[in-house]
């Protein structure tokens, strides 16, 4: 929630604060540049002492949501968003590790869809607030979302304090060249590149991208807020009927392509109900294969899933950084910004044919 809380109002935290737009984006772009610094070593740590590195995640997190109340300046809003940038590595990289130690095997699955689904549910929470609040009253959306973070932090704290189901794994012995020289884990790390890379780059840029077809901020926020809703329900509903389908492969095919060709829609026809249209389909599509990756990676990599994990969401972060950079670049150019992101996607589907050779054949 807290990494998009200035992306449905970007124009008007630029206005607010006095510097650019650039400059605001960048307060979501410090995320994945932090991340692709931090992701290993965090994953190592979740690995080793995943209570107590998620808990240091979620206290960072709380303490730089309260930094972003001290003022209207915007130094210090970005030194509040940085601290929530470092504690974002110790929260995702136990999606996969918290399933894997506190439910049974048959129940993993479910678990890192619903983990991941969270993940997404607070990227709606924060298009939501944008779109309620507005840009115009800035200070009272940062109060709620710190309010917000602080409960959090607490509710997980505590939830922390159940009994784990399963020993924790000696990380010690696992590693992590192992986890890097995995030709499956590879390819996947590939896939996550692609897809999430262009899904930050949207939710980053998407508001002045589609500015000059006369769409304004409030509906780009509500754009944005569709996009990752449907990711949501995706993202909780699919992946563990996929998973014990054996389809995950069809379905990573079938997303990456669709994803791909709404960008192009988006690039050819900008209009209100076009983009809709899009933004349903790209959401579900990208935010509901990467549960399904994850998943894959969780049970290919079994004690070093944390630094599984942390590969993954490092190449994610690492190509939204990427392409959200390319993007900032073209950003008066919408319609080749569009197509810039629908070529990344086009590029990852070579990746897929040899998911053949590690997946389980599809039930027939």
């Amino acid at each position: 929630m807290l990494w998009l809380t200035y992306a449905p109002v970007t124009t008007e935290a630029a206005h607010h604060y006095g510097v650019s737009i650039g400059a605001i984006g960048w307060l979501s772009q410090i995320f994945p540049m932090l991340y692709v610094l931090l992701a290993l070593p965090m994953g190592r740590i979740i690995d080793r002492w995943l209570p107590q590195g998620l808990a240091a995640g979620a206290a960072l997190t709380a303490i730089g949501a309260i930094i972003r109340l001290g003022g209207a300046s915007f130094a210090v809003v970005l030194i509040g968003q940085v601290l929530i940038a470092i504690a974002q590595p110790l929260i995702l990289n136990a999606v996969t590790r918290l399933p894997a130690s506190y439910l049974r095997p048959e129940s993993r699955a479910t678990g890192i869809a619903v983990a991941s689904a969270g993940t997404f549910a607070g990227m709606v929470c924060a298009l939501l607030l944008g779109a309620l609040i507005g840009g115009r009253q800035i200070y009272t959306l940062l109060v709620v979302q710190a309010a917000l973070g602080v409960a959090a932090a607490i509710w997980l704290t505590a939830a922390l304090r159940i009994r784990r189901e399963h020993a924790p794994v000696d990380a010690e012995r696992v590693a992590l060249r192992r986890v890097l020289g995995d030709p499956l884990i590879r390819i996947l790390t590939g896939m996550v590149l692609a897809g999430f890379g262009v899904f930050v780059a949207m939710t980053t840029w998407l508001q002045p991208l589609l500015a000059p077809a006369g769409i304004t901020e409030t509906q780009a926020g509500l754009l944005l807020l569709t996009m990752v809703l449907a990711g949501v329900i995706g993202a909780a509903v699919l992946p563990t009927a996929i998973v014990r389908a054996h389809g995950e492969r069809a379905f990573l095919c079938i997303a990456v392509a669709a994803a791909a060709l709404c960008c192009l829609l988006l690039a050819v026809v900008p209009t209100l109900p076009t983009a809709f249209l899009a933004v349903i389909i790209v959401g579900a599509a990208l935010l509901t294969a990467l549960p399904v990756i994850l998943e894959i990676a969780e049970r290919r990599a079994g004690p070093a899933g944390g630094s599984a994990t942390a590969l993954l969401w490092m190449a994610g972060n690492f190509g939204g950084l990427l392409v959200a950079v390319i993007v900032q670049l073209l950003v008066h150019q919408p319609a080749v910004s569009f197509v810039v992101m629908s070529a990344c996607l086009v590029a990852a589907l070579p990746l897929l044919r040899p998911l053949r050779d590690y997946l389980p054949r599809p039930r027939q």
